[in-house]
């Protein structure tokens, strides 16, 4: 296994928005302050510019803001062509954000590195059932769905290299494409004590290298809140209807736990939306002596 302190880390923030649910702006936001609340690191640290501009609610093959997202996984497909890391964290914005940094490193390590996917969304539908690219990332990944976004993973990730982790939903709703595999879930309720089970199935995959993804709406709602379930208005009644998330101290341990077992060569953390930051942010905006 390579040394840490000899690999080179990149650390990439895409503020990327256009495919998150509702085509919604706050994802750019949400993004730059984790980064912001990231710990500093000596790791070169670079921004893939992300359009800010009008959103664009029009569908090309199904799929919202389709050739804005295209371009922006080129802009970030060109900075690790051009840097050429062996390990990438992900500071995002929505879930597509992974979309090239794993196809980079699948690219780089072949059939040698596993997905541990965290999330309360296996993100393996495609455009007939959801306009939104970010419910459709994993999926390109597999080699499914749209074959303009497929083009930008030359290799793609094998099945039983995917391991689930704490997808509370109701998966038999889930459409063909998680249907069509024998994919493994591991419960938030089967790791709040132990990783061996998740452990054990990334064993058994034969890897020595995992990329980790990890969206925030995995977490318990009533623990954490800057997530999407928990937006004002709809926070009450999704804590009473919603199934219990993960805890932040068993994801922590889950992803330290894989990092001692195996080479993480990526780690994707999505969907940070703090609500009240967001609501404060806008009310100084609008007051005198502040805003622009």
């Amino acid at each position: 296994m390579e040394n840490e302190r000899t690999s080179r880390t990149l650390r990439l923030i895409m503020p990327q928005w256009q495919g998150g649910n509702g085509n919604n702006l706050d994802y750019h936001f949400g993004s730059r302050l984790l980064a912001w609340l990231a710990p500093e690191s000596d790791d070169e640290t670079i921004e893939v510019p992300i359009d800010t501009g009008l959103m664009n609610h029009e569908k090309e093959d199904g799929i919202l803001a389709k050739q804005q997202l295209i371009k922006q996984a080129n802009e970030a497909f060109d900075i690790l062509q051009n840097k050429q890391p062996d390990r990438v964290v992900v500071l995002g914005g929505e879930c597509s954000v992974e979309l090239v940094p794993f196809a980079y490193l699948l690219e780089k390590y072949k059939d040698d590195v596993a997905i541990l996917w965290i999330d309360a969304h296996p993100d393996i539908k495609t455009p007939e059932y959801l306009p939104n690219y970010q419910a459709m990332v994993l999926a390109t990944l597999l080699g499914e769905g749209d074959d303009d976004f497929a083009s930008l993973v030359p290799t793609r990730i094998s099945p039983s290299n995917v391991v689930f982790a704490g997808i509370n939903k109701e998966i038999e709703k889930e459409p063909h494409v998680y249907q069509k595999y024998n994919f493994n879930n591991v419960s938030s309720r089967d790791f709040e004590s132990s990783s061996g089970k998740i452990l054990d199935l990334l064993k058994a995959t034969g890897v020595s290298r995992v990329a980790v993804h990890f969206d925030l709406d995995v977490l318990d709602l009533q623990e954490f809140r800057s997530q999407g379930g928990a937006k004002p208005g709809r926070y009450e009644k999704n804590v009473r209807e919603w199934p219990k998330g993960s805890s932040i101290k068993s994801v922590g341990r889950l992803i330290q736990d894989v990092s001692e077992e195996f080479d993480v060569v990526g780690l994707g953390i999505t969907e940070h939306l703090p609500w009240d930051a967001i609501a404060l942010s806008n009310l100084l905006s609008s007051l005198p002596l502040l805003r622009k």
